[in-house]
C-alpha cells in the first residue's frame, strides 16, 4: 500500500513539474511568435510587399532581443539560500554516516552536504554551485546537484540519536523526488521567477526598466505556474513521506512530540534569555546547550514528560554525533544573534561572546545598573542616590498632571531603542554582503508608563542586591531575575511588579513601601549605579 501510494504521489508531482515547464514553454513560444511570423513573410517572396515584411522583421528582432536579454536576467538570477552553518564530513562523521545509512535504506541518492540553522525545521535545499555565487559552498558528495540536507540545531542538542533519525527521515527521503529531472527543472525555473521578482520589486523601474519588464514576466509566470508548484511540492513531500514510512516509524511517533517541546523551549530561550544580551552587544555562546537546560526545566515544572523522562535524558544525545560540539554551538549561537537582531551599530563597539555562568553580572546586573542610573539622571535628584529619594520624587510626579508621563518621556528618549541594528558584514547574502536581521514577531513598542515601570523596579531590584542577600541571577525560562536564599522572599518577589504599578499608575507608595520593609531592603542607603 505503501509503494502504491508513494507511485501516485511521484506520478502527481512529475505531472505537475511538467504543467510548470510548460509555462515556460509558452512563455518562450510566445516570445518567438513574431520571428516565426517574419520567417513566413520572407518565405512568401514577392507575394508579400516590403512595408509589412520589414516592419515585422523589425519586430521580431526588438522582440528576440528582449526576450534573450530577459531570459539571461531570469537564469543569472540567484535565489535567496538561507544562512546557515555548513558541517563538512570531517567535523561529524557519525552524523554524515547515519544520513548515508538512512539514505541507502531509503534506496534514496544522499544529500550534497549537511549544514545547521538556528530553528526548529529541518529541510532540503538546493544550493548554487561555487562560481555562480563566488563563494564558498558545503562540501559536496559526488553528486554536486544534490541538495543539502538542513537541520535545526536545537533537534541536534535536545533529541536522542534514535529520535533524530526517525524524524529525518521523511526529508532525507525527499532527495529521490528530488533526483527526478522533470522535477528539478521545474523547481529551477520557479526559483529563478521568484529571485527575478523580488529583484525587480526592490529596484526603480526608471532607473532598471529592463529588470522591471524581467519582473513582470517572472510574475506572471509565477501566477500561471503557482498553483501547479504547489501540487508539484505537496506530491513530493507526500512521495517523500509514504516512503519512510515504515523506517522507524513508531520512533517517530515519539519524536514528534518532542518537536513541540523543542520550539517551545527555544521561542522562551530566544525571548527571554538571549533577547536581553544582545540588546547590550553580547551574545551567549551556547544558545543549544542552554535549550536543554531550558526544556529540562520546562518539563520540570509543567510535568510535560512526567513519565520516562529521566531515562530517556540517559539516552545518546544527538549532538554527540558530532566531533566538536561545542564549537558548532558557537558558530550557531552567532549566526542567531546575527539573524534575530543584526548586530552592533557601525562603528559601534564589536559584539563580545558571553558563558553562561558570567550571565548574571554581565547582563541582569549591567541591565539593572543601566536603567537606574537613566531613572536618576530623569529625576534629576541631587545628592547621593538613594531609593528613598527615588521613592519621594517619583511620588510627587505621580501626583502632579502629566507629570509621570514627562518623566517617562524623558527616560524614553534616553532609552535605546529596542529595534535590531546594523547587521555585520557576512557572505550570506551575494547581493548586499549583509545578513538582514529576521527579529522576532512584530510587537507594539512599550508605553511611556511600562518603561517608567521597568526602570523602577530595576532601581529595587538594584537596591535590594545592594542592602540584602539577593543576587542577579539567570532563569532558563523567565531570563533576568532576582534570587534570594528565602522561600518567603522569593515569593514576595512575584508582587513586586504589582507594587510598582500601584506607584507609578495610582500615586501609591504604600504597597512598594510595605514590600520594602517586608524584603529586608534599606531604602535610605545609596544605590550603586555602575
Amino acid at each position: 500500500m505503501g509503494q502504491r501510494q508513494q507511485h501516485r504521489a511521484t506520478l502527481s508531482a512529475r505531472d505537475h513539474a511538467l504543467a510548470v515547464l510548460r509555462a515556460r514553454n509558452s512563455a518562450l513560444a510566445l516570445a518567438l511568435l513574431p520571428c516565426a511570423v517574419g520567417v513566413v513573410l520572407f518565405a512568401a517572396g514577392s507575394g508579400v510587399p516590403d512595408a509589412v515584411r520589414w516592419p515585422v522583421a523589425a519586430l521580431a528582432a526588438v522582440t528576440i532581443g528582449v526576450a534573450v536579454a530577459v531570459g539571461v536576467l531570469i537564469t543569472r538570477a540567484r535565489p535567496a539560500v538561507t544562512p546557515t552553518v555548513d558541517v563538512p564530513e570531517a567535523a561529524a562523521p557519525a552524523l554524515h554516516g547515519l544520513i548515508r545509512d538512512l539514505a541507502d535504506r531509503l534506496a534514496v541518492p544522499h544529500p550534497g552536504g549537511i549544514a545547521l540553522t538556528p530553528d526548529c525545521d529541518s529541510w532540503l535545499e538546493e544550493r548554487p554551485r561555487a562560481r555562480d555565487t563566488g563563494g564558498p559552498r558545503p562540501e559536496p558528495s559526488a553528486d554536486t546537484r544534490a541538495p543539502v540536507l538542513v537541520i535545526g540545531s536545537p533537534f541536534l542538542w535536545w533529541m536522542r540519536v534514535s529520535e533524530l533519525r526517525a524524524l529525518l527521515a521523511p526529508v532525507v527521503a525527499g532527495t529521490g523526488p528530488s533526483a527526478h529531472p522533470d522535477i528539478a527543472a521545474a523547481r529551477r525555473c520557479v526559483r529563478s521567477w521568484d529571485a527575478t521578482a523580488g529583484l525587480a520589486a526592490a529596484a526603480s523601474p526608471l532607473r532598471h526598466p529592463l529588470l522591471g519588464f524581467s519582473g513582470l514576466v517572472a510574475r506572471l509566470l509565477l501566477r500561471a505556474a503557482g498553483t501547479h508548484a504547489a501540487e508539484m511540492e505537496r506530491g513530493v513531500a507526500a512521495a517523500a513521506s509514504a516512503r519512510a514510512h515504515s523506517v522507524d516509524h513508531g520512533v517517530r511517533m515519539a519524536a514528534q512530540e518532542q518537536v513541540g517541546l523543542a520550539y517551545a523551549g527555544w521561542d522562551r530561550l530566544l525571548t527571554k534569555v538571549a533577547l536581553p544580551a544582545w540588546r547590550v552587544g553580547r551574545w551567549p555562546r551556547r544558545l543549544n546547550a542552554g535549550v536543554v537546560s531550558a526544556l529540562t526545566e520546562l518539563s520540570r515544572r509543567d510535568r510535560l514528560a512526567p513519565q520516562g523522562f529521566a531515562s530517556r535524558l540517559g539516552e545518546r544525545p544527538a549532538c554527540d554525533l558530532l566531533e566538536e560540539p561545542g564549537r558548532v554551538d558557537e558558530e550557531i549561537s552567532f549566526l542567531a544573534a546575527r539573524l534575530f537582531h543584526g548586530g552592533p551599530a557601525r562603528g559601534g563597539a564589536p559584539w563580545a561572546p558571553l558563558d553562561w555562568a558570567a550571565y548574571p553580572e554581565e547582563v541582569v546586573d549591567r541591565v539593572w545598573r543601566d536603567r537606574a542610573a537613566r531613572l536618576f539622571a530623569a529625576l534629576d535628584t541631587e545628592g547621593t542616590p538613594t531609593l528613598a529619594r527615588a521613592l519621594s520624587e517619583l511620588t510627587e510626579a505621580a501626583t502632579g498632571p502629566g507629570g509621570a508621563d514627562a518623566l517617562a518621556a524623558r527616560i524614553g528618549a534616553a532609552t535605546p531603542p529596542r529595534t535590531a541594528q546594523e547587521p555585520p558584514p557576512s557572505a550570506a547574502d551575494g547581493h548586499t554582503g549583509l545578513v538582514a536581521p529576521l527579529g522576532f514577531p512584530a510587537q507594539p513598542p512599550p508605553s511611556g508608563r511600562e518603561v517608567l515601570v521597568e526602570h523602577v523596579a530595576a532601581a529595587v531590584c538594584c537596591a535590594a542586591a545592594d542592602t540584602t542577600g539577593a543576587t542577579p541571577a539567570l532563569d532558563w525560562l523567565d531570563g533576568p531575575v532576582l534570587r534570594t536564599g528565602s522561600p518567603r522572599r522569593r515569593a514576595d518577589l512575584k508582587r513586586l511588579g504589582g507594587c510598582v504599578h500601584s506607584l507609578v499608575d495610582e500615586a501609591d507608595p504604600e504597597p512598594l513601601r510595605a514590600w520594602l520593609t517586608a524584603a529586608g531592603v534599606r531604602p535610605d542607603k545609596p544605590v550603586r549605579l555602575v
